[in-house]
């Protein structure tokens, strides 16, 4: 459980800020590092076990139809991750306290910093992969909003939309990956896929799978041709660009290599695809990088390119690559955020990020810059510092790995990446530390408060720490990460040194280090010459492709979007036609064996006034009254026939629902014109031979399905009825007990449909719809529109509706009845007295605000769904028991009358919202003022005589 409360924690904690802003931005962050840091403690709380070589899982049941279960396991590559997601994000915390400006809504950065937190630990502990591709979806939407966190700035909006554009689309790559991994492998569970990785290669579903994930890895972390995204990403504020890009977000597509290296490595398209990816991107990004003048874009192309190193060196699929590459990830995180933080540090002091502005900030800044000089010198691979150590091995590594035949082409290419990290990592550190400044700044640079440089501090300590000492700080570390990358009980690990005496890796630093200097020395007219030769812009064809696909878009909406429904209409029954045509023609039909039923006058009636009914709707369609009495008669009919065969809870619900929607429609029917405007008759035409056709398909599909016998699940419910339900009425036990998650489904649709009325109906009230409205209503009001016998007869009807409502209510769960129909009885008896006394006098009566009810009956029936729970039971399970009274006798209690209440109450404040809003809208249309008293006789209030006063 404590695997689930480190994911559960920052996600459900997310709120926590938005509120303590209230007490201050101290108060905020305090508590957002507390939720942090609990998770951290919960991390290392398990640490110990999984140093000691075992793997702490937790699993539980989420929709196990699906394969789909909500569980976690940790191990060495998990806790690796998850570390460095919690601690780095500890830092970020403390640095963006004293980052943010005043106005910065600093609750909202933490509450989308705590989600894109919890939702990377859920992709790094996540055991079963459909979750994990639940949290990687979850990244991507909350780096949206972290990336556009200054909403105000164009680039950052643009930074956003392109981050969850070219990530989401990995996403769905990585769905159809996963889906297909999951049938490969026989199992959605990766503690069992990483067992099956030799079936897996041998599987047709290899290569398939193999390009899914990849396509979802590289999106993810930034892989050429998908690097253009994470430097736009810079126009979110630093905190943000040092965790996502340092330790999180674009790591997570690392991991997932990491992760799946068992299973999908060792093949000649993994080599293929991912070394060689992983080179081109470490090249391309470092070249770019050399050429940038703002502070935040030299670090973000310098990131592409070491992970492009990172996903080279899982590539080539040994197992020192993989410890070389779970080392490079340790320290590319401390010296990168730690250059990150700097970069905002800059910005904040300088009001400048540009390297034409800036320089000899040394002086002005020593804390900040000896900081910073040092992680510049760890990216560079400077001696006695970490990056050098991990560099060195990724120099061994590559020495190891030929291609075409040739030993020399990779080593070649992974020096000349490590000589324009030299280069780029100088340029960054001298064009702004070191030399004198080149223009005037906007502030005079200090070093920021102890807040800000701290957190910086912190890392730099690692990457001096690492760099002297690598196997006593990360020696245990890195081997049990490696490890579990690569699922062997033992690993040939040698322990992490610093010198390893005169060998190839450490004349190509060497080399390196001299080549990159001597570069930076060229930078002029290098960048003249760059200037000079022509270059794609990658950004420029990504907005040409956006283009492309929002006018082929339009295009579509236009041939296709005609804001015709019968044409919707007409497309989808057609296509359910062809579908089903096809269906039966595919398959060989045999008649059934069941005799028909004898037709008796009564039933045969019946049937012609339907068929009458429903041709008639077609021929008059266009008379909006008559369609709806014709309408009401077809539902009539089914009552009868509902009947006629001994379902008399459906005949009572048919009855009640044609009532209250006749009504409903009658009074908005008038606020319409009379007529619906004419069709063409080509169009008419259409739609009958669709009818027709879809009318003939359908019965004779009822006359297939009913002549044939058949195994009916309505026996079990006939026999459980009493003893599993309590209830005699099978239809009510159904509703509220057996199949009560559908009937609380059809209630929360209902709901929907009460507040989308509302809010149509509101529109109305003001503007276009309210002159359109007045310009088509009806002038013909009634002279007598309320006449006082009907007003007479509602009131004494009113108290009886309810007290067969009451009726119909209690008895139901034994006899034919129910919540449902007894709200629908007391929602005719309010109807009547609108209809009686009009909208003026029933709105002034209205004590219960609809949206009030519909809420209670929703709340209630959730309520008692939930309840079960505290008995151990699933969600909805009904209970009820036999008591006896005195003078009364034995009566039954069960909890699904709890349930039935929220029906009812739900089904009543639907209609008193839907009446309450067309009280409303008749009051707006209204022409002469609204009659006051009970009925359209206006009644004068006189004062009173002495003798009724007294």
């Amino acid at each position: 459980m404590q695997l689930a409360l480190i994911v559960l924690m920052p996600l459900l904690g997310a709120v926590l800020p938005v509120v303590a802003i209230r007490a201050g931005r101290n108060a905020c962050a305090l508590t957002t590092g507390g939720i942090n840091l609990a998770a951290l403690l919960l991390l290392l709380a398990q640490a110990p076990a999984v140093i000691a070589g075992q793997t702490v899982r937790y699993s539980t049941e989420w929709v196990p139809t699906l394969g789909l279960s909500f569980g976690f396991f940790l191990d060495g590559l998990g806790l690796f991750f998850a570390a460095l997601i919690l601690g780095i994000g500890l830092l970020i915390i403390i640095y963006a306290r004293f980052y943010l400006h005043r106005d910065d809504p600093m609750g909202r950065f933490f509450a989308f910093l705590l989600l894109f937190q919890g939702a990377m630990l859920g992709i790094v502990l996540s055991d079963n992969i459909l979750l994990l591709v639940v949290f990687w979806e979850l990244t991507s939407l909350s780096s949206f909003l972290l990336i556009g966190y200054w909403s105000h700035l164009p680039e950052g909006r643009q930074g956003a939309r392109m981050a969850l554009v070219v990530t989401g689309g990995g996403g769905l790559l990585l769905i159809a990956g996963m889906l297909l991994l999951g049938q490969a492998a026989g199992s959605y569970e990766l503690t069992e896929i990483l067992q099956r990785g030799d079936a897996i290669k041998a599987s047709p579903l290899y290569l398939p799978i193999l390009l899914l994930v990849l396509g979802a890895a590289f999106t993810k972390s930034a892989q050429f041709p998908f690097h253009f995204w994470l430097p736009h990403a810079m126009a979110a504020p630093t905190p943000v660009s040092a965790y996502l890009h340092s330790a999180t977000m674009v790591k997570a597509g690392i991991f997932l290599l990491a992760r799946l290296w068992p299973v999908l490595s060792g093949t000649e398209a993994w080599f293929a695809i991912v070394a060689t990816t992983g080179l081109v991107t470490m090249l391309i990004g470092a070249w770019i990088a050399l050429f940038k003048d703002d502070l935040k874009g030299i670090l973000a192309h310098s990131t592409v390119s070491h992970l492009g190193l990172m996903t080279m060196l899982l590539g080539f699929g040994t197992r020192f690559a993989v410890i070389a590459c779970m080392f490079h990830i340790l320290n590319h995180a401390t010296f990168k955020a730690a250059l990150f933080m700097s970069a905002g540090i800059v910005d904040h002091e300088t009001g400048t990020r540009s390297l034409r502005r800036l320089g000899g900030l040394a002086r002005l800044m020593p804390i900040s810059a000896a900081l910073a000089l040092i992680a510049a010198a760890s990216m560079a691979g400077v001696p006695l510092l970490n990056g050098f150590l991990s560099k060195e091995m990724m120099l061994e590594a590559a020495t190891d790995t030929s291609v075409f035949g040739s030993v020399w082409i990779v080593p070649a290419a992974a020096t000349l990446g490590a000589l324009l990290s030299v280069a780029y990592a100088a340029r960054f550190a001298f064009g702004t530390y070191l030399g004198r400044p080149r223009a005037e700044l906007d502030h005079h640079p200090h070093d920021p408060p102890f807040g800000m440089w701290a957190p910086v501090a912190v890392l730099v300590i690692l990457v001096v720490a690492i760099g002297v000492a690598p196997q006593v700080l990360a020696g245990d570390i890195v081997e049990r990460t490696a490890q579990a990358v690569v699922g062997a009980a033992a690993l040939d690990f040698h322990p992490l040194a610093i010198w390893h005496g005169l060998t190839w890796p450490l004349l190509m630093s060497a080399i390196a280090l001299a080549g990159g200097l001597t570069l930076l020395l060229v930078h002029t007219p290098l960048e003249t010459l760059r200037g000079a030769l022509p270059r794609p812009d990658a950004k420029a064809m990504f907005d040409a492709v956006i283009a492309t696909v929002v006018r082929a878009s339009r295009w579509a909406i236009r041939r296709l979007h005609t804001d015709s429904l019968s044409r919707y209409l007409a497309v989808i029954a057609a296509t359910i036609l062809i579908v089903g045509a096809a269906g039966f023609l595919g398959g060989r039909y045999e008649s059934g064996t069941r005799a028909m039923l004898p037709v008796n006058l009564p039933a045969l009636v019946g049937w012609l006034l339907l068929v009458a009914a429903s041709i008639a709707v077609m021929a008059f369609h266009v008379h909006r009254l008559l369609v709806l009495i014709l309408s009401s008669v077809a539902g009539l009919i089914v009552s009868l026939t509902f009947m006629q065969f001994s379902a008399p809870d459906l005949a009572l619900t048919q009855i009640s629902v044609e009532v209250v929607t006749v009504i409903l429609l009658l009074l908005a029917l008038n606020l319409l014109p009379k007529l619906t405007p004419t069709e063409p008759l080509s169009h008419r035409l259409r739609s009958g031979l669709i009818a027709g056709v879809g009318g003939i398909a359908a019965a004779a599909l009822a006359y297939a399905v009913m002549t044939r016998d058949g195994s009916s699940i309505s026996a079990y419910h006939l026999a459980q009825s009493k003893p599993g339900g309590g209830g005699t009425n099978v239809v009510n036990v159904i509703l509220v007990d057996f199949r009560g998650f559908d009937t609380f489904g059809e209630i929360i649709v209902l709901c929907i449909a009460a507040l989308v009325i509302y809010a149509l109906l509101a529109s109305a009230l003001e503007g276009a719809a309210a002159r359109r409205l007045d310009a088509m209503r009806q002038r013909n009001d009634s002279a007598d529109a309320h006449p006082l016998p009907l007003v007479v007869a509602a009131r004494v009807l009113l108290p009886l509706a309810i007290t067969v409502g009451a009726y119909i209510f209690f008895r139901g769960h034994n006899q034919p009845g129910g919540g449902f129909i007894a709200g629908l009885i007391v929602a005719i008896a309010i109807i009547m007295q609108f209809m009686a006394s009009g909208y003026a006098w029933s709105a002034e009566q209205r004590r219960i605000d609809g949206h009030r009810l519909i809420g209670a009956g929703v709340l209630i029936a959730a309520a008692t769904g939930f309840g079960a729970f505290a008995f151990g039971r699933p969600f909805l399970t009904s209970s009820f028991g036999y008591f006896h009274l005195p003078l009364i006798g034995e009566i039954e209690l069960a909890t699904a009358m709890l349930f039935d209440t929220g029906v009812f109450l739900t089904v009543v404040g639907t209609v008193v919202l839907s009446l309450s809003q067309i009280s409303r809208v008749e009051r707006r249309a209204k022409r002469g003022p609204a009659p006051v008293g009970p009925s359209d006789i206006t009644v004068t209030r006189g004062a009173a005589s002495p003798a009724q006063e007294g």
